[in-house]
């Protein structure tokens, strides 16, 4: 296994994100901590990354391989098996289009101060570039 996380393009074109955690306790909330950036730096002091965007973003891939392997035939079977509303899992496997480097900024800990699920799950643009401007990520 490995201790690094790890973004992949299988042959499909589809991401496969590997992420390494550990999820600790701190003030009584659940906090994810990531052990080293996708670029191999490892910080003073592990980043903490918001919990319901990467909760999020792991149902939505997860989902989207459901989906894509034929287990379920629609989004709206899959709501079903999973007891929510069919626009709640539409919203959530929108995060799928978001450029690479927006969902690696966020598993690292490194998005825009004031980004949440809530502004995610709104509807966005699918030009990465659009998506840069509308959700406060510099293209340095």
């Amino acid at each position: 296994m490995s201790k690094q996380p790890t973004i992949t393009v299988t042959e499909t074109g589809n991401l496969h994100i590997h992420i390494p955690m550990l999820i600790r306790r701190m003030r009584g909330r659940k906090v994810i901590i990531v052990p080293k950036a996708l670029d191999g730096d490892v910080s003073d002091s592990p980043g903490t990354v918001q919990t319901a965007i990467v909760q999020a973003l792991a149902r939505a891939f997860s989902w989207a391989e459901v989906i894509e392997s034929g287990e379920v035939k629609s989004i709206s079977e899959l709501a079903t098996n999973l007891d929510v509303d069919n626009s709640y899992v539409a919203r959530i496997l929108k995060l799928t289009t978001l450029a690479p480097d927006i969902i690696e900024a966020i598993l690292n800990g490194e998005q825009p101060a004031g980004l949440s699920l809530a502004k995610l799950t709104r509807t966005f643009p699918v030009d990465w570039e659009e998506q840069r401007a509308m959700f406060g990520f510099t293209t340095d």
